[in-house]
């Protein structure tokens, strides 16, 4: 008799079962290709293609652009018989502009080439023993929105010729130009932030995948010129701005701590080997949040840390923190605050034994600086931005006398004293004031880049705010190389540009093909417990609300647009799961752009935003069904997705 009861249920189940599937039938999310897969997928292609036509250096493989995202590069490929050593020269319009480089020993040769022109056939010279030959590489023109020089300069007697690299602040692309000022490399996609290399000689940017509004990504890619990803690092708090990377590889990381509430306050240690976080530096710990304001600070974004810089010689963490006017030191070991360099006006008495006194009165403090580093002596090398150059409303310098400059200080931590060492920009003002954003470099004493990469105006004005604040704004970046007070380069471009390093096109860094690799690990996104009712659910969702989902290798993502204040929850259920995350329509989530764009007037009738949020797969196994909660009402989207 049990056996029959049993079987009956199992029967029941089934034919409910059954009958849910036919009239909740659903579709699977859309599927978002995985980079790391399809760039791996396309060198399995190129070796097929090596092997079965057998190139030689004669007749070899060109591809050009080879991973989809960097147009001015190609691989040549070809085998030989015995491992032979090749040399490539890619012709410039000059002898400065010619790159050349020679390669391992290798029997299969899969050679990247950099530096080509756009539109242009190039011509590039392969060598190898007594053999040479001439290969003619065409290459299509740039987009119609490129950014092209208005000024390039340069003192060729004294000038190295590595190329200028730019990463983008508005849009459009990281971009790198030769002294010429023409362009001889560009990468299609969102790779943003301080363009940098590690030690290997791979290059550095923020990956292209956002983790929260405006600009923060879920991590670092580690990628070649090619445009070839060897690592995507990841972490839960995302990456912005900038990086260190340690001498054992470790990389000091500029986070965020989301369920603090607060953003850009936030520094972690990541392995770069296994992804573990193995410390972290929390600056709401360490900082008072409401002490020397400066006019754009934020309540949620009091600090904005914008450089990390590891301090060796005092084994001490330097942080640029933009919304206080402060560079400051914090103990690596215990955490504990050093020192701060930055006007201490609207700090309380209890800190201001943290800060330093000018030795002399030809000093000038920095101001909403950016790019903060220690030089191998000790002193500190700062782009001051510069604005205000008051943290008192009344005294407020106009950005049309304002001015924007490279400094370095000298600072006697015993002492506490500061003086000012060297400064390049005050000279040339308000045409060199950069609100926002900038960058400075070191190359050795008296040889410096400083990058005025924010300047903006309007009517013949200069702006006090970042360029994407205003309409009809003309926006511009300066780069400039100093050596010994001399300018001995010069690059001027119509658009804002984030940071600009000096770098050759090749080093030491070591081409290969291969499965890229993530790691890290975005985390688990906490969830609420709701038991909503979702059998009625409407399957009608309007579609004013263009609701999207996609499915990414690590993460769901969610796209709609609604009304500010909207409430909304994302439920994902299965017959033995659900979990409910909740959200809300806003515009400001996050402050963007270094300060808040948004109007806060709330007599203004609410706007619609465009609402994102990412429910990361660690923590989720299985198939769930997809249902929207928009403020009461339940929608049943007849979609699924699969976290495996």
């Amino acid at each position: 008799m049990k056996k029959k009861i049993i079987g009956l249920i199992l029967l029941i189940l089934i034919i409910v079962g059954g009958l849910y599937l036919i009239f909740n039938k659903r579709e699977q999310v859309e599927l978002i290709a995985d980079i790391l897969d399809t760039q791996y997928e396309l060198e399995e292609t190129y070796l097929k293609d090596l092997e079965d036509n057998g190139y030689t250096f004669n007749k070899p493989k060109v591809i050009l652009n080879p991973y989809e995202i960097s147009p001015l590069t190609a691989l040549i490929m070809f085998e030989t018989e015995t491992e032979e050593e090749v040399e490539i020269i890619v012709v410039g319009k000059d002898e400065k502009t010619t790159i050349k480089n020679i390669f391992d020993k290798e029997s299969k040769h899969i050679i990247p080439v950099y530096g080509l022109y756009p539109d242009s056939e190039n011509k590039v010279i392969i060598k190898m023993n007594d053999q040479e030959k001439e290969l003619i590489i065409k290459t299509d023109p740039l987009p119609e929105n490129f950014v092209i020089p208005t000024n390039a300069y340069a003192d060729k007697e004294k000038v190295s010729d590595d190329l200028i690299f730019v990463s983008i602040a508005l849009s459009g692309y990281s971009t790198a130009y030769d002294i010429n000022g023409d362009v001889r490399w560009y990468l299609i996609g969102n790779y943003s932030w301080d363009i940098g290399r590690f030690e290997n000689g791979n290059l550095v940017l923020s990956s292209s995948r956002p983790i929260a509004p405006p600009y923060y990504a879920v991590g670092l890619v580690e990628m070649d010129l090619t445009g070839k990803i060897y690592h995507e690092y990841v972490l839960p708090g995302g990456y912005h701005h900038d990086y260190y990377e340690m001498e054992n590889g470790d990389l000091l990381i500029s986070s965020d701590n989301f369920p603090n509430g607060t953003v850009e306050d936030y520094i972690v240690l990541m392995d770069r080997e296994s992804g573990t976080i193995k410390d972290k530096w929390d600056l709401t710990e360490i900082l008072p949040q409401e002490e020397g304001k400066s006019a754009m600070w934020d309540e949620i974004d009091w600090f904005h840390n914008n450089a990390v810089w590891y301090d060796k010689i005092n084994n001490s963490i330097v942080l640029s923190g933009r919304h206080q006017d402060a560079v400051i030191s914090i103990d690596y070991e215990t955490k504990e605050l050093n020192w701060i360099i930055g006007d201490p006006t609207n700090w309380s008495e209890e800190m201001q034994k943290y800060f330093f006194t000018p030795e002399t009165e030809d000093f000038d403090w920095q101001w909403a600086q950016h790019a903060a580093m220690v030089l191998p002596n000790g002193n500190i090398f700062i782009f001051d931005n510069g604005n205000n150059r008051s943290k008192i409303a009344s005294n407020y310098l106009n950005p049309n006398d304002n001015y924007s400059r490279g400094v370095i200080y000298q600072i006697d931590t015993e002492e506490m004293k500061i003086k000012q060492l060297w400064q390049y920009g005050k000279e040339r003002g308000s045409g060199f004031y950069s609100p926002y954003i900038s960058d400075v470099d070191y190359y050795n004493e008296g040889h410096y880049l400083v990058h005025s990469g924010g300047i903006a105006n309007k009517d013949g004005n200069a702006l006090n705010v970042p360029a994407p604040m205003v309409e009809g704004v003309l926006s511009n970046s300066i780069t400039v190389e100093l050596l010994d007070d001399e300018k001995i380069l010069e690059l001027e471009l119509p658009s804002n540009f984030y940071r600009a390093e000096k770098m050759p096109l090749y080093n030491d860094s070591k081409f290969s093909f291969g499965q890229g690799t993530r790691i890290g690990s975005l985390g688990v996104t906490e969830g609420i417990n709701e038991k909503d009712n979702l059998l009625f659910a409407d399957k009608n969702i309007p579609k004013e609300y263009n609701v999207k989902f996609s499915k990414e290798a690590d993460r769901l993502v969610f796209k709609a647009r609604m009304l500010e204040g909207t409430k909304v929850r994302i439920i994902l259920d299965n017959l033995f799961d659900r979990k409910t995350y909740p959200l809300t329509a806003s515009s400001k989530a996050y402050t963007a752009m270094c300060i808040d764009i948004f109007n806060e007037d709330d007599n203004l009738e609410p706007q619609e935003v465009n609402l994102s949020a990412y429910i990361n797969e660690e923590g989720l196994r299985g198939k769930y069904n997809l249902y929207l909660k928009i403020n009461d009402k339940i929608y049943n989207l007849k979609k699924f997705v699969i976290f495996e």
